[in-house]
């Protein structure tokens, strides 16, 4: 399978051999398996202070009073310490010993890392994804494109390669979060838009674009490759890049 490698100014300057790994099969139920196992690795672990609700001189009376034998305060009549009383234990509150991470075969992981690689490259899933753009897939730039140090030369290179739109979309998806999250430091919500991979450093210059992430080939994961579980991310190469990544 060939590609087109693209000049900077948008013409096309020759073809190249993409590496095999493109031609793995579309397994999705890999990919999301893969990804929510990486994304459980962020997750922290919480739970309730182990004597919460409970630090009472609360006993119960026993039995022969005609009255319920729940702990009652010293002094009163007023149950504490049970779920059901005012400040007392919660019933099964959340604790740290919970296992929060997934597992994923070793296997499995790889299997559905390649699977995202070649989802890239199909149109189909790409546009499926809501991504704009008026060029071929897959997209490889020369190798002066990860050499770029200023944004505004990036946006140039994107808008002469029919890209700048996609990262346009993503701007203006930008919205204030429903709920809570508002306060907790997660304001705003907004669209995935490209992924840039060069070879040896990730292009500083792009990493203030709307939605724009940007690794280099050793630093690519499955969740990079397929936000929130959805492969087909529109993804910009560098020829160098490429070439990297058919070596592994």
């Amino acid at each position: 399978m060939k590609a087109q490698v693209i000049s900077l100014d948008g013409t096309e300057a020759r073809k190249i051999e993409l590496p095999s790994v493109f031609s793995e099969e579309y397994r999705p139920d890999l990919i999301k398996k893969a990804v929510i196992a990486l994304q459980s690795t962020r997750r922290q672990p919480h739970g309730a202070y182990p004597y919460a609700g409970i630090r009472s001189s609360a006993h119960s009376w026993g039995s022969g009073r005609g009255v319920a034998q729940v702990p009652r305060i010293n002094g009163g009549s007023r149950a504490a310490k049970i779920p059901q009383a005012k400040g007392g234990r919660e019933a099964h509150p959340p604790v740290v010993q919970k296992v929060l991470v997934r597992q994923i075969n070793k296997k499995e992981k790889q299997k559905a890392f390649r699977s995202a690689l070649a989802a890239t490259i199909c149109e189909e899933l790409v546009r499926a994804r809501g991504h704009v753009f008026s060029c071929q897939i897959p997209v490889v730039l020369e190798d002066r494109f990860g050499e770029l140090s200023k944004t505004s030369e990036v946006i140039a290179a994107l808008n002469a390669t029919g890209l700048l739109a996609d990262v346009e979309k993503a701007k203006a998806s930008r919205k204030v979060r429903a709920g809570r999250g508002k306060m907790r430091g997660r304001r705003y919500k907004q669209r995935k838009s490209l992924l840039i991979v060069t070879a040896d450093a990730p292009l500083k210059a792009a990493e203030n674009l709307a939605g724009v992430d940007v690794a280099t080939v050793d630093q690519l994961n499955t969740e990079l490759l397929a936000p929130g579980t959805h492969a087909g991310r529109l993804t910009v190469w560098t020829e160098s890049a490429l070439a990297r990544l058919g070596v592994q």
